[in-house]
């Protein structure tokens, strides 16, 4: 007789898709050295933090075309304003307070904590009409970046494309090592896992195995323990 099922669901948190390394600035940073790091880096816009690394502001690529009153000549590919960025840069746009960072980045920041779901961070920015999102610890302190590329990533892929990487992905840690008995569905991006586990088997690797799959926003875990009388799996871990 079948035991009873574990069913946890866990959702895929913007920490897990978020890019620690953040190309940022302070209130002091000039034009010119804006542009240079949005030029280098290629990216959309930055943070802006204090000394105490808290994000209070994000200046983007708009911010600065509008404050050289380039609106209107760049149009709204990246590349295009990328270029009207560096021939801005080689003329040397006039000094004062609103050629930094502080003058020209907008406030307050909206931000988001690594532990909220990418669907709520993807509604954000979507409300918001942004692109990146800075993600902050509890004390507001700037530990990474997440943008829309990122959350996109997580939800263009179909729900059959997304079973079949997480087939691949769990088939060496599957009861006996054979993926094949388990049940594996996916509706949504949210993947349900069915079927006995054996003692042998490490069902929190498992788990996290199905979790690393791009595109899967959810596990819902019904793995029961092997024998007659089966057990339930331990519940579905935090993402590693």
């Amino acid at each position: 007789m079948r035991g009873a099922e574990s069913t946890v669901v866990q959702y895929r948190t913007v920490g897990e898709v978020m890019t620690g390394e953040v190309v940022q600035a302070y209130p002091g940073t000039s034009f010119e050295e804006l542009a240079r790091l949005l030029t280098t880096h290629h990216i959309g816009g930055l943070p802006v933090v204090d000394d105490d690394d808290k994000v209070v502001g994000v200046v983007s690529l708009g911010d600065l075309t509008r404050r050289q009153g380039a609106r209107g000549r760049t149009g709204s590919g990246r590349d295009r304003v990328l270029r009207t960025l560096g021939r801005m840069v080689r003329a040397r746009p006039a000094a004062g307070p609103a050629a930094t960072a502080g003058g020209l980045m907008s406030t307050p920041a909206v931000t988001v904590h690594p532990e909220q779901r990418v669907a709520d961070a993807a509604r954000i920015m979507e409300r918001r009409h942004i692109d990146r999102l800075p993600v902050v610890d509890e004390e507001d302190r700037l530990i990474g970046i997440t943008t829309r590329r990122d959350l996109l990533r997580v939800f263009l892929r179909t729900d059959e494309e997304i079973r079949e990487a997480v087939v691949d992905a769990v088939r060496p840690y599957g009861p006996g090592h054979d993926a094949a008995t388990l049940r594996i569905g996916v509706r949504d991006g949210i993947v349900t896992i069915e079927g006995a586990a054996g003692p042998e088997d490490d069902v929190t690797v498992l788990l996290r195995a199905a979790w690393r799959v791009d595109g899967v926003v959810g596990v819902v875990n019904r793995l029961t323990a092997g024998g007659r009388n089966g057990s339930p799996a331990p519940p579905t871990p935090p993402p590693a």
